[in-house]
């Protein structure tokens, strides 16, 4: 066998044991949720528990493909809430951050309102901006509230972790603010910021329930949050858990996309993905 072939051989079995590790990663939580349905199905079937106290898995199921249309569009709606929200928490807490780290005077002005907006229980904030805003809007606002704060202090955390010795070598070489926040300080606080945007996504979703909830509003243009209300009041607890399940699905899928994006940035410089092709 030469060296080439034993090199191929060797590297084929380390490969193997890293592809069934992912495997295996991929494989537990699918077992483990079914054990959990089929306990679930088998405790209700046995008990004869009625619909209405606690429906079984395939009533779930039946009930989300009856009512597809109705929570679909619900879905939809929800989503748009989040997708703002989200966007509007991105981008302040970003700029944000920036401006906090070009002035120190700034930060200290006004990086206590924004702890104050992140430990007050939206649910407290809502009506009043339900009554102060048209719903449209305070419904994305309780959704910006929500997400903003890990944005901005995740950036902040990384722009303020830069190497000393980096700096201190732009410094010695002239680089501009400019040129040292585009090439030094952005990149090094990447990985923290995309951190940040992984845990406001799901965030910006619970703003959005909570808002929807407290908005309580009827019509084409409800929520999710809403059909959840409307089948408590209604004791339609199957279309309760259906709808609930399409929010639980929206959440990892927010999550997931998030996190595939980061490790699509970060996965040729940084260590934090690197580590995840071995």
């Amino acid at each position: 066998m030469s060296a080439h072939d034993r090199s191929s051989a060797a590297g084929a079995g380390v490969a193997g044991p890293g592809h069934a590790g992912r495997a295996l990663r991929m494989l537990l939580p699918v077992l483990m949720l079914a054990v959990v349905v089929g306990l679930w199905e088998a405790v209700v079937r046995i008990n004869a528990i009625p619909p209405y106290v606690l429906p079984s898995p395939v009533n779930v199921v039946t009930t989300l493909i009856q009512d597809w249309n109705l929570l679909f569009g619900s879905l939809l709606v929800t989503l748009v809430t989040t997708l703002e929200g989200f966007v509007a928490a991105a981008v302040g807490g970003i700029l944000l951050a920036l401006l906090f780290s070009r002035s120190s005077w700034l930060e200290y002005a006004l990086l206590p309102y924004a702890v104050v907006l992140q430990v007050t229980p939206v649910i407290a904030i809502a009506p009043l901006l339900l009554i102060y805003l048209p719903q449209p809007v305070a419904v994305v606002a309780c959704a910006w509230i929500v997400a903003f704060f890990p944005v901005l202090s995740n950036t902040m955390l990384g722009l303020k972790s830069v190497d000393r010795n980096l700096a201190g070598l732009f410094a010695l070489y002239g680089a501009s603010p400019l040129q040292t926040l585009g090439l030094l300080r952005l990149p090094s606080a990447l990985p923290y910021m995309l951190g940040g945007l992984r845990i406001a996504g799901g965030l910006s979703l619970i703003g959005a329930v909570v808002a929807e909830i407290a908005a309580g509003s009827a019509g084409a243009g409800s929520g999710l949050a809403y059909r959840i209300a409307e089948s408590s009041y209604r004791l339609n607890i199957p279309r309760m858990f259906a709808a609930l399940l399409l929010l639980s699905v929206a959440g990892i899928v927010i999550y997931m996309m998030l996190s595939l994006a980061s490790y699509l940035v970060l996965r040729r410089w940084h260590e934090s993905a690197l580590g995840k092709d071995s």
